[in-house]
């Protein structure tokens, strides 16, 4: 239904922060009402409403067909009513109609438009009939509302349903006088975006787990009563139950519901930080609608997903967002109409089971909001069954921005059949152009599966089932298939600031990745279960991932008796995956999955980095086997046997972590130096230097600059040849304390030097349990973690990624994500020149902080800057072959185009933000005819440490080749 400015009936008064703010709400016309021609209130307050609010208007820009000069359209957005824009009326006037329009920049799903008359005190000019359009590219313009507004300097407000847009017109087709003049006049113009509108309140039942026991004070009602002043509270005198606490509504009906709100208590004290969303039909059966976490503030907190119609909705807060204790509150609690949303979608498949009669099996069943029915693909017809792949696409009529698919598989007990596995997922906003936004492969089990990315505008939404999870038949089913959807939408972020790629979902948290050599494939793996750890029993939940078909691979490791969970990693001098330790503490596995020589101390939370001779060694990791004395190992590849170092001992790397040495001696920061030494350049404060022959020894290395110890932060070799380790973020303790945003560059000398450190200016953001990836060009990429360090928790996420670029010391954020990566997340260079960053959590059933997926970052130096790809350079010939490339030797490299720079980036590993693999040497060369090169690799084992690496050339624009692999050593 078009707006329109005369009929238009909003309504009502929101809550903010302990004051009742008069605001609008939009609803069908009607004939009750009091008020001017511009808004209109109820003389009720029925229900609760949190308005659509403006947008930011920094760079947008304005034109208009007409303007009288000192009058000019950009008066609009200059956030002052002392000016205006104003047609031409001297020396001619210019007729009616005059149009304005707003070029927004990015596109945005917009409701509501907003219009200031010019404020000096005159009528003149103030129009009257008019019309809104919006429209994408400026060309196409779609017609949102019409009306007459009122001749008065009253602010004009018009709301529509959501649309997107980046452009919208004002037209005015008469002044508001009725005298027949031709000139128009503006003061300022906003436009809106904002939630749906709320359901009224009034049948409501609430209940809560927990209310004080005052007489009449903070009981679950006051939740409801539309009083910011008055709140609900869990108990808080006496005994207080501690998390998690529920809030349910039962609504006396059902009801499509699109999102909810929160208003946190007007004190601090038990404001919900991390929450799930459940929903329900009876009150009884509860399925996951959304989780997330809010921030620690007194601003109105909202989420919205997919219209949901459901009886019973259930808020579990499961942490209080400052830490402060186990309580929970609410001053206001609303549910957004979702009745927009859920209306007129429609469903298309490539097949549905219609023809038994005991079992419905219609495409329909998927969007009907009951996880009792379900959709099948035909099955009865023995002689004909349909094969994958299979299609399920809907059409919400209207475009969205869409931001992630829930897929809940079919209910019936014990009824796997029809799980979908491998899958591909695409939105479209015209039913024949489509954009891949996800796939991957799911669990074969009956939860739901919930898949996010950054959100794109789309009216279709098709999920394509490419296999059955459990290769049961050629059969997929669905209870239930939900878009999510957000009211508001930015286009992405510019090209500068780099693009995240399409999610890749996998049946298991992805903890731990290497980068296969030879194949470039990604190797992941969680622990003994997909999702939790701690059993131990010998096996390990791992998946393929091939970046080139985009297909995911899973397989369970039982062959070596190793649950690989939290182990120490590192490629070999041959390319073998060394993984050592972890649950099962005494194991070793080697990738393609053998077992290695147990090791001497059973470890876990080790780290372990291969050396300048191709012998492993690994110090610390008293997560597992005895805790405490936790000295270096070696580790000989050809003997295949574990030796001790007791000249190395563990306590020199040790910090000063409040849970003892359990936490303490956890993921040192290590790197292979000359002659068989190793670097330790944290987290610990005081640095260290070992060697490895015969017995080892050790010697201090100074503190880290004015560093404090930095458990969980990064350390990155971004110059091999030069020595230079960037180091940034980490904590005091391993849990529960702030982190810190402290950036230094450490430069190495010979082995048992002292190094030179360098103070860097901060990191914009400070942070633990991130990761950092070097990239060809010798930049930093920094991404994930959180700004209070909390295990298994996305409170505090730092979404927005950061590029070091050691040129000029800096730090420049990048396009934020849409998956926090925490505790438990990955990220490695990819062949391509990419990022690939997924993982985090690992905490079993139901835990918010698990994300199945990960995504691919495409750096700045991918595309032109115009919105363009960038074209690569090619490496079209490469001499000697890829394989057993001597140190100190030159290598001939062909490319298609002239080149400006090569790099080596050793083929990386990572867990629990380390990666001690990761090394990038900047190479020399010297420029033959024909794009020929004559490129030399360095001769120093403890620069160019042996094993497997990726070569890139690079333009005078820096934009990367696709990796070259060699072997080198």
């Amino acid at each position: 239904m078009l707006g329109n400015s005369s009929h238009v009936v909003p309504f009502l008064i929101a809550y903010l922060i302990g004051a009742a703010v008069s605001l609008t709400h939009r609803l069908p016309s009607r004939d009750v009402r009091t008020g001017t021609g511009n808004e209109y209130f109820l003389s009720t307050l029925p229900v609760a409403f949190i308005a659509p609010t403006q947008l930011d208007r920094a760079g947008w820009t304005v034109t208009a067909d007409s303007f009288q000069p000192g009058c000019e359209p950009r008066n609009v957005l200059d956030r002052t009513g002392a000016t205006w824009w104003e047609t031409q009326f001297s020396p001619t006037v210019d007729p009616l109609p005059h149009n304005i329009v707003i070029d927004m920049k990015n596109s945005y799903v917009i409701n509501g438009f907003r219009m200031l008359p010019r404020q000096d005190g005159s009528p003149s000019g103030n129009i009257g009939q008019h019309t809104i359009d919006v429209s994408l590219d400026s060309n196409t313009w779609t017609r949102v509302a019409s009306g007459t507004y009122a001749n008065d300097q009253a602010r004009k407000t018009t709301y529509f349903q959501n649309v997107p847009a980046r452009y919208v017109r004002l037209t005015a087709q008469s002044t508001a006088e009725g005298r027949g003049y031709q000139s128009v006049t503006v003061g300022e113009i906003n436009v809106l975006s904002g939630p749906d509108p709320t359901l009224p309140r009034d049948n409501w039942k609430v209940t809560a787990d927990s209310e004080n026991p005052l007489p009449n004070q903070h009981r679950a009602v006051e939740a409801t009563d539309g009083a910011p002043t008055t709140y609900w509270s869990t108990q808080f005198d006496g005994s207080s139950p501690g998390f998690p606490h529920t809030f349910t509504i039962d609504q006396g009906s059902a009801k499509a519901v699109s999102g909810l709100s929160y208003l946190g208590p007007p004190t601090s004290q038990g404001r919900i930080g991390q929450y799930t969303i459940h929903k329900s039909t009876d009150g009884s059966t509860w399925t996951l609608v959304t989780s997330g976490t809010w921030t620690d503030d007194a601003q109105p907190k909202s989420t919205e997903f997919g219209a949901v119609t459901v009886q019973y909705i259930r808020l579990t807060a499961l942490s209080e967002a400052g830490n402060r204790g186990p309580w929970a509150a609410a001053a206001e609690i609303n549910l957004f109409d979702g009745s927009r949303q859920a209306t007129d979608f429609s469903v298309t498949v490539d097949s549905q089971e219609t023809t038994v009669p005991t079992e419905d099996g219609r495409a329909n069943n998927a969007l009907d909001g009951d996880p009792t029915t379900f959709w099948t693909t035909q099955w009865a017809n023995t002689n004909n069954v349909p094969r994958y792949p299979h299609f399920f696409r809907i059409d919400m009529k209207v475009p969205y921005s869409v931001k992630g698919l829930s897929y809940l598989p079919r209910q019936t007990p014990g009824n796997l059949q029809g799980n979908i596995g491998q899958h591909l997922i695409e939105v479209s906003l015209d039913g024949a152009s489509w954009t891949p936004v996800a796939r991957g492969t799911w669990q074969d089990n009956q939860l739901m599966k919930v898949v996010n990315w950054q959100g794109v505008l789309g009216r279709y939404l098709r999920l394509t089932a490419l296999t059955e999870a459990g290769n049961r038949g050629p059969w997929a089913a669905a209870a239930e298939i939900k878009p999510l959807i957000q009211s508001t939408y930015s286009a992405p972020a510019p090209e500068s600031q780099g693009r995240w790629g399409e999610t890749i979902d996998f049946p298991l948290v992805p903890v731990a990745v290497a980068l296969v050599p030879a194949t470039s494939e990604v190797l992941v793996w969680s622990a003994w279960n997909a999702d939790n750890y701690g059993d131990g029993n010998g096996r390990t939940v791992t998946a393929i991932y091939n970046p080139s078909m985009g297909i995911v691979t899973q397989s369970v490791v039982t062959n070596t008796q190793h649950d690989m969970f939290c182990p120490g990693i590192s490629m070999s001098k041959t390319g073998l995956i060394v993984v050592s330790g972890g649950t099962n503490a005494e194991k070793t596995s080697i990738y393609r999955w053998s077992s290695g020589a147990q090791l001497v101390m059973p470890r876990g939370y080790h780290s372990q980095v291969t050396l300048s001779n191709g012998g492993i060694f690994t110090i610390g990791g008293s997560w597992s086997g005895v805790q405490g004395g936790k000295n270096a190992e070696y580790y000989d590849p050809t003997a295949n046997t574990w030796s001790l170092r007791p000249g190395c001992p563990v306590a020199p790397i040790l910090i000063n972590d409040r849970q003892g040495v359990y936490r303490q001696d956890n993921h040192a920061w290590l790197f292979a130096r000359q002659n068989r030494s190793v670097f330790q350049a944290g987290p610990s404060r005081n640095m260290n230097w070992f060697t490895t022959d015969n017995q080892g020894t050790t010697t201090p290395a100074g503190p880290r600059g004015n560093d404090v110890d930095a458990m969980n932060g990064i350390a990155v070799m971004y110059d091999a040849v030069a020595g230079k380790i960037l180091t940034v973020g980490g904590a005091l303790h391993y849990d529960s304390t702030y982190t810190s945003a402290k950036a230094h560059i450490i430069t190495l000398g010979a082995p048992n030097t002292r190094p030179t450190v360098t103070t860097l200016p901060d990191a914009h953001y400070a942070r633990a349990f991130h990761n950092g990836v070097v990239l060809p060009d010798g930049r930093v990429f920094i991404v994930g973690g959180v700004n209070y360090a909390r295990i298994f928790s996305d409170d505090t996420s730092i979404l927005y990624p950061e590029l070091f670029d050691p040129t000029t010391n800096t730090f420049t954020v990048m396009a934020p994500m849409s998956i926090p990566r925490n505790y438990h997340s990955a990220a490695i260079l990819l062949a391509d020149g990419t990022v690939f960053t997924g993982g985090g959590g690992l905490c079993g059933v139901g835990c918010t902080a698990n994300h199945y997926d990960a995504q691919i970052f495409r750096p700045p130096y991918l595309f032109n800057g115009d919105s363009t790809v960038a074209t690569r350079p090619k490496i079209t010939n490469l001499s000697p072959a890829a394989k057993n490339v001597p140190l100190g030797s030159t290598v001939t490299v062909t490319t298609d185009t002239p080149v400006a720079k090569f790099a080596m980036v050793r083929f990386g590993s990572a867990t629990h933000s380390v990666n001690t693999d990761q090394l990038r040497v900047p190479l020399t060369f010297t420029a033959g005819g024909g794009n020929v090169y004559r490129v030399g690799v360095p001769g120093d084992p403890g620069v160019v440490v042996p094993g497997w690496w990726m070569l890139f050339a690079l333009d005078a624009r820096g934009v990367p080749s696709l990796a070259a692999t060699v072997q080198v050593g």
